[in-house]
C-alpha cells in the first residue's frame, strides 16, 4: 500500500472537467468509482483479465463508503488488476494423460475432434481451479488542487487509470512533468536544455588549469 508506506514511484497528473465543475464533489466522486467498479473475472468466459476501482484498504470491497474513501481534502482508492491464465504444461500434462486413459480404454488413439473438445474441457477445469493474480495500484486524489498521484511505474497500466477517470468523471489529465508544467507557465521548450555547466563543457579547460598548476 505505497500511499500509506510513503512509496516515490509515482505519476502526477493535474485534472480539469471537460465541461463544467460538479457542484458536488464528492458524491460524484464516488458515482464516477462505482461506475467502474472491480468486478472479478468470469471464469465462463475466455477473458484472463479484469480491471476496476477498490477501497484502499479493502481490494474486496468497491462501495466506497466516506469514512473508507475521504481523508481530509484526499480522496483515496485504489485499482485492481486480476489475471487468470492456464499454465500451458499444465494444459498439455493434462492432455497427455487424458489420451493415453482414452487409448488404453479404447485401444485406438483420439481423433484430432476428440481430442481438440477434450482441450477445451480440460481448459476450463485447470481455469476453474486457478486462483487469479491479483496486483492493486494506489490512487490519491487531493479535491482542493484537483491533483493526483497515481503509485506505479507501469505506463500501460497508469494510462489505463486515467483513461477509466476520465471516462468515468467527464475530466481530463495533464501530466505534471517538468516539461508539461513548463508549457503550462508558457516557458519556451528550448530553456529546459542542460547548461552547460550541468553536462561538464567547462571540464577540459578546468584539467588544464589544473595541470598547469600542478607542473608549475
Amino acid at each position: 500500500m505505497p500511499v500509506l508506506r510513503g512509496a516515490v514511484t509515482l505519476s502526477r497528473f493535474r485534472v480539469e472537467p471537460a465541461k463544467e465543475a460538479p457542484s458536488d464533489v464528492k458524491r460524484w466522486l464516488t458515482r464516477g468509482l462505482k461506475a467502474h467498479a472491480f468486478e472479478p473475472i468470469d471464469r465462463r468466459s475466455e477473458e484472463e483479465r479484469a480491471v476496476g476501482f477498490v477501497e484502499l484498504e479493502n481490494e474486496e470491497s468497491s462501495e466506497f463508503p466516506a469514512s473508507r474513501l475521504y481523508y481530509g481534502e484526499y480522496a483515496l482508492f485504489a485499482f485492481r488488476i486480476d489475471t487468470i491464465k492456464v499454465p500451458a504444461a499444465a494444459l498439455k500434462a493434462e492432455l497427455a494423460k487424458w489420451a493415453a486413459a482414452f487409448e488404453k480404454e479404447n485401444g485406438r488413439p483420439p481423433s484430432r475432434g476428440e481430442k481438440t473438445q477434450s482441450r477445451g474441457e480440460i481448459r476450463q477445469m485447470l481455469r476453474n481451479r486457478a486462483t487469479p493474480r491479483t496486483t492493486t495500484v494506489d490512487v490519491s486524489w487531493n479535491l482542493k488542487t484537483q491533483q493526483v498521484q497515481i503509485w506505479s511505474a507501469s505506463r500501460k497500466v497508469v494510462d489505463e487509470i486515467t483513461v477509466a477517470l476520465e471516462g468515468g468523471l467527464n475530466v481530463k489529465f495533464f501530466g505534471m512533468t517538468p516539461a508539461a508544467m513548463a508549457q503550462t507557465a508558457g516557458i519556451d521548450e528550448s530553456a529546459l536544455g542542460p547548461t552547460a555547466e550541468l553536462i561538464g563543457m567547462d571540464l577540459p579547460a578546468t584539467a588544464s588549469e589544473e595541470v598547469a598548476h600542478g607542473e608549475a
